[in-house]
């Protein structure tokens, strides 16, 4: 079942956007909530945030994905703001979320508990609606983690957030162990590539950013079980870019913004405008009114110096 508007342009592309009264989803199961969650990411993409929130809001106390897209709403909002009220909001809203995801994770008796401390057995097993409860769920984890560090600037945050990037870490080497022996077995089907795009997100993130810290923090980093290879990182992040999932144009926009920030910020001289044009042109198509595509337009036009297209309008 899918909710998307799809309308073609004058250059074959397809222009997304959603239906001007959205349509109430009678049930809520895995496929289904993934499909209102992409519509609410095009509504997003389109500057109709308020659409967005309407939609996720009625199921976003029973579905992972309306609760992570919710959450991430109000979290990039808060982020954005710096406003008291929008960061405990916010909070509250990452709390419920991070409940909602417990609910559909594996339970786990506590002997399997200590027996998953030495085996990964345990994991090979999960279903694929238990599979994707981790990975919405270490997304939820990154994003309070995220708020934690801008809620209060002090020690005890820091080490509050430091304990849940760790745990989300974990998760995502858990899930990349998972995707792995699916893989190796043969496995195919839409769920699974769902959750192999939020594992190549998560995974390359991590190991592009890590990369990015000096050498003698990462040795550090590395006695708790971080690591970062930026070639690997950035392999992950192109691979989730080029596949059809909800988080493809997650991956694109972390390789856009490393490409025109993180590159030039720290001086690394491997910035490629080239690629990030290539990510960002069937986006400019598919939503040519959109405030993030088009903020990326103009920052990769000031690169390269054609300061008279930064104010021009997409067709």
């Amino acid at each position: 079942m899918c909710f998307c508007q799809v309308n073609t342009g004058k250059h074959g592309d397809c222009f997304e956007d959603a239906f001007d009264q959205i349509p109430v989803a009678s049930r809520m199961d895995l496929k289904t909530s993934i499909e209102e969650c992409s519509m609410a990411l095009n509504l997003v993409l389109n500057n109709k945030f308020s659409e967005a929130l309407d939609l996720l809001k009625p199921w976003s106390k029973e579905s992972m994905y309306h609760a992570l897209g919710y959450s991430s709403i109000l979290a990039m909002q808060a982020a954005m703001t710096f406003e008291h009220k929008d960061i405990q909001a916010a909070m509250a809203t990452i709390k419920d979320a991070l409940h909602t995801c417990q609910r559909f994770r594996k339970k786990s008796s506590m002997v399997e508990s200590l027996s998953s401390l030495v085996s990964k057995q345990s994991s090979d097993r999960l279903k694929e609606e238990e599979m994707h409860a981790e990975i919405c769920y270490a997304e939820c984890l990154l994003q309070k983690a995220t708020l934690t560090f801008v809620q209060d600037e002090n020690m005890i945050s820091f080490i509050k957030g430091g304990i849940k990037i760790r745990t989300s870490y974990q998760i995502y080497k858990d899930c990349q162990h998972v995707l792995s022996l699916v893989e190796a077995r043969g496995g195919d089907s839409e769920a699974l590539r769902q959750f192999e795009g939020g594992v190549k997100l998560g995974i390359g993130t991590f190991n592009l950013m890590l990369s990015l810290l000096p050498a003698r923090i990462l040795r550090l980093l590395e006695f708790i079980g971080f690591s970062g290879n930026r070639n690997f990182g950035l392999s992950q992040l192109r691979e989730g870019a080029a596949t059809h999932s909800l988080r493809a144009i997650l991956s694109a926009f972390t390789l856009l913004f490393y490409h025109t920030y993180v590159c030039l910020i720290l001086g690394t001289g491997e910035s490629n405008l080239t690629e990030a044009e290539t990510l960002l042109e069937p986006y400019l198509h598919k939503f040519p009114k959109g405030s993030l595509i088009l903020f990326y337009s103009a920052r990769i036009a000031v690169l390269r110096g054609n300061f008279d297209k930064v104010g021009e309008e997409q067709p």
